[in-house]
C-alpha cells in the first residue's frame, strides 16, 4: 500500500460521518497498489476499516469507470451465492474528493497474483480453482428479475454489442496503429455468432486476482472490480479467465503458459471448462476459439485505455499501466491465434 494525498480525508470524514451509520473519524487512508482503473483505499477510523472506490480524477472515456453501477450489482447480491463485501454507501457529489465512489466493508482474505499459487499445497490448489469454478456458475446463475437486475444491460446480441464498445474504447485511447489489433477487430465483426438467447450477469474481469481467498482454506469470500460487470454472455467471463491462464507466468502475465499443471492440483483449460459446463448443466461449447479472440481483444482494448491514462497522467499507477499498455500487442497475436482455431 501506498499513502493517500489525494483525498481530502478531512471532508471525506465529515462525509462518512453523516452519511455512514455508526462511522466515526478521524480517518487515515492507504492506497492499494492493485486496480489500475478504479483507484481503491483502505480507510482506518475509530469506529472500524473500510474499503472505498473512487473514480479517477481527470477528463476519463464515456461510460467508464461506473462506481455507481459496482455498487449496484454488488448490493444486489448481498445474501446469495455469490460472495462479495457489504456495500455501505455511495457517493455520487464530485465536491467531497473530487470524484463519485463508494465505501464498503474490508473483507479480510487471502489474494493471489499468480495463478500457480506459489507456497500452497497441490489439495488446496485444487480446492481453489473449484471455488473460482463454482463462483463463475453462481454469477452466471443469478436470477436477474429477483435481484432487480433485469434493467443492468440492454438488450441483443453481447458479443457485438461488446466489439463494438470496445473498438470505440479503443480507437479513443489509441496512441499508435498496432496492425494485429486492426486484424482481430475485423475478423471479430465478420465472426459473431447468433445469439443463442443466454442473457445472464457476467463479471466482466472474473480472475483470480479479483478473488480474495478465506486465510484457512479455499473458499472464497469475496469477488472484486465489478466494473465491468453487465447484462450478457456467461461465455465471455468463461473465456477471458482460461485467456489469462495463456499469458506467461509471473508478475506482469500472471498467466499459466508453459506450466506443468497436473502436479501442482490445477486443471487444464478443458477440465475446468468441462466443470462449468456440468454445472451449468451444458453439454460443451462448440467454437470456443470465438470467445477466447474475443477475451484477447477486449483486454488488450482495456490495456490501451490503462496505457492511455498513464501517458495523460490520470492513471493510478502510470509506471505500471504503461508496462501493461506495452503488452497490447501480444494480446492481439494471442486473439488471432484463437480465431485461427475456430
Amino acid at each position: 500500500m501506498t499513502g493517500a494525498a489525494d483525498l481530502d480525508l478531512e471532508r471525506l470524514g465529515r462525509w462518512l460521518e453523516g452519511n455512514l451509520a455508526g462511522f466515526a473519524g478521524p480517518v487515515r487512508a492507504e492506497k492499494f497498489n492493485r486496480g489500475q482503473s478504479n483507484p481503491t483505499f483502505r480507510l482506518r477510523a475509530a469506529s472500524g476499516d473500510y474499503v472505498l472506490r473512487r473514480k479517477p480524477p481527470g477528463v476519463l472515456l464515456k461510460s467508464a469507470h461506473a462506481v455507481d453501477r459496482e455498487f449496484r450489482v454488488q448490493k444486489a447480491l448481498a445474501g446469495s451465492d455469490v460472495p462479495i463485501a457489504k456495500m455501505h454507501v455511495l457517493c455520487e457529489d464530485d465536491s467531497i474528493i473530487g470524484s463519485a465512489f463508494y465505501v464498503m466493508e474490508l473483507v479480510r482474505g487471502r489474494s493471489f497474483d499468480d495463478p500457480r499459487l506459489p507456497g500452497l499445497d497441490k489439495g488446496l490448489r485444487t480446492g481453489i480453482y473449484d471455488r473460482m469454478n463454482r463462483v463463475l456458475a453462481a454469477i452466471h446463475a443469478i436470477d436477474l428479475d429477483a435481484r432487480r437486475l433485469s434493467d443492468f444491460g440492454p438488450q441483443g446480441n453481447y458479443y457485438k454489442r461488446q466489439i463494438d464498445r470496445w473498438t470505440k474504447q479503443y480507437r479513443a485511447s489509441e496512441t499508435g496503429q498496432i496492425t494485429a489489433m486492426d486484424e482481430l477487430i475485423d475478423w471479430l465483426d465478420g465472426n459473431v455468432p447468433e445469439d443463442d438467447g443466454r442473457r445472464t450477469l457476467v463479471h466482466g474481469d472474473y480472475r483470480i486476482d479479483n478473488m480474495l481467498f478465506a486465510e484457512d482454506g479455499p473458499d472464497c469470500v469475496a469477488v472484486l472490480d465489478w466494473e465491468l460487470s453487465t447484462i450478457g454472455h456467461p461465455f465471455a467471463d468463461l473465456a477471458a479467465l482460461v485467456m489469462q491462464w495463456q499469458r506467461p507466468p509471473g508478475a506482469e502475465g500472471r498467466g499459466l503458459a508453459g506450466v506443468d499443471r497436473e502436479p501442482l492440483g490445477i486443471p487444464a483449460d478443458q477440465a475446468f471448462i468441462d466443470a462449468y459446463c456440468g454445472r451449468a448443466g451444458l453439454p460443451g461449447i462448440p467454437a470456443f476459439g470465438f470467445y477466447l479472440a474475443f477475451a484477447f481483444f477486449r483486454m488488450g482494448a482495456i490495456l490501451q485505455g490503462v496505457k492511455k491514462r498513464a501517458l495523460d497522467g490520470n492513471a493510478s499507477n502510470p509506471e505500471l499501466g504503461l508496462r501493461l499498455g506495452a503488452s497490447v500487442p501480444e494480446y492481439a497475436a494471442g486473439g488471432l491465434k484463437a480465431a485461427k482455431s475456430v
